[in-house]
């Protein structure tokens, strides 16, 4: 069954039929349909365009067909065009003639921004839902670690003593601004398209505040050519996701390096990682790995979307059903990632003794020298050419500044005296100033 045809006198192409059809790409969508057909049903009947009867045998016949495809006894399959067609098929066959009305004052244009928006809206929220999740990870995993010391990194050489916890915790506000993202993503989308029509809205006397209501906007799009061939909202989604995937990248590439080796910082738990088949020694974090790759394809759903609708006249054209796939296997794998990242962040082992190790072996302490130089009355510019000499030294004669002995380091400065090891402790030096916001 088409919902177009009238004017045609040849047949479609079965080449064509097949280029043209979404219907399996449009399984994501089908709640989302139903849900908008039963909406505009409703509203049908309020405003006496089609009969109470006629509306309630719709309404109970998509309800069923809700229901047939939930409990795997309707596929969704067949000669049809898309999930629209499919549905208005089903239904007419299911309760007859009333089913052809179900079509009143609407278009596919409408109805195809209508399921996207709703679909956009639940997938952003359970993506929200999913970082929430990882923040309790993380934050679990920081608090478990709030006093393990290890070398924080700039231009991935050591710097400075910061704790794993603290490190942990740069990713949950990287994801508490995700959220706030998708949140706003939320808002910005949550207008009803439906009733628009194709682009020109209908001469039917509808009520678009009731459909509004019904599906959970907060008002119906103000411009029908608008809201027909809006596409923003996607994306916003991708752009969302893509900023997602890049922060469980960068953890990922974390993870990688630290559970290596030559780091040794932690152990990424076994349910996690993959084996070599020819190499039994290996272990090798490949859902970190994978992580990396997928966003990769995430953000070219993005870039895809972007060049498919940077040229569109308005309204409705035909270039628009290329977004739903990109969208919908985005959307996928980065509710993938995620959960895979609270996986492996829930069941992380930390080496705490190999990340002091790697503090002793660095300087890093050599900033806490010069603000130690500071406090005894050096300006910090000279204090800072201090240091840079002792560390030097310390280099040379291979030691660390708090291994040199105090007639080594006044060598450098009259201004050190004894006090300078307990200043420059590890320990010590996190309780000073605002560094000690890293261990609350």
């Amino acid at each position: 069954m088409k919902l177009w045809g009238g004017r045609f006198t040849k047949e479609e192409d079965t080449l064509m039929k097949v280029f043209n059809s979404s219907l399996e790409e449009d399984l994501a969508l089908v709640e989302e349909d139903l849900d908008g057909s039963i909406a505009h049903a409703e509203m049908l009947v309020h405003c006496h365009i089609i009969s109470q009867e006629e509306g309630e045998k719709i309404v109970q016949g998509l309800h069923k067909i809700k229901q047939d495809i939930a409990t795997g006894n309707l596929v969704v399959e067949g000669d049809h065009e898309d999930i629209h067609s499919f549905v208005e098929a089903t239904l007419t066959e299911m309760i007859g003639e009333a089913g052809k009305k179900l079509h009143t004052s609407r278009s596919r244009n409408d109805q195809v921004a209508t399921d996207l928006k709703l679909y956009t809206k639940k997938r952003a929220k359970e993506t929200i839902n999913k970082l929430q999740l990882l923040i309790h990870s993380l934050e679990k995993t920081a608090v478990a670690n709030q006093h393990v010391i290890m070398p924080g990194y700039t231009h991935l050489q050591r710097a400075q003593v910061v704790t794993f916890g603290y490190h942990l915790r740069a990713y949950i506000e990287m994801f508490r601004r995700d959220t706030k993202r998708l949140e706003q993503t939320v808002a910005n989308l949550n207008e009803s398209p439906l009733g628009s029509g194709a682009l020109a809205g209908t001469t039917h006397d509808i009520d678009r505040e009731i459909t509004a209501e019904k599906l959970g906007f907060s008002k119906p799009t103000a411009n029908f050519m608008d809201g027909v061939s809006d596409r923003d909202f996607i994306i916003e989604l991708l752009s969302d996701l893509s900023i997602i995937m890049m922060h469980v990248s960068r953890l990922s590439e974390e993870l990688i390096l630290w559970s290596s080796q030559e780091f040794s910082f932690i152990k990424i738990d076994d349910a996690y990682a993959t084996g070599s088949s020819i190499m039994p020694q290996k272990k090798n974090p490949d859902a970190a790995e994978l992580i990396r790759g997928k966003t990769g394809k995430v953000y070219g759903a993005l870039v895809s979307v972007l060049t498919t609708m940077k040229g569109l006249p308005l309204a409705y054209n035909k270039d628009m059903q290329e977004v739903k796939s990109p969208m919908f296997q985005a959307v996928d794998e980065a509710l993938l990632s995620i959960k895979m990242m609270d996986k492996m962040v829930a069941t992380v082992q930390v080496n705490g003794e190999q990340m002091k190790q790697a503090i002793k072996a660095g300087f890093l302490n050599a900033t806490e020298v010069a603000d130690y130089l500071v406090q005894k009355g050096v300006p910090f510019r000279d204090a800072h050419g201090v240091v840079g000499a002792i560390v030097l030294y310390g280099e040379k004669v291979g030691k660390s500044i708090e291994q040199l002995t105090l007639e080594e380091l006044q060598q450098f400065s009259d201004s050190i005296e004894q006090d300078i090891f307990a200043y420059v402790d590890y320990t010590n030096l996190l309780k000073r100033g605002n560094k000690k916001e890293m261990l609350d």
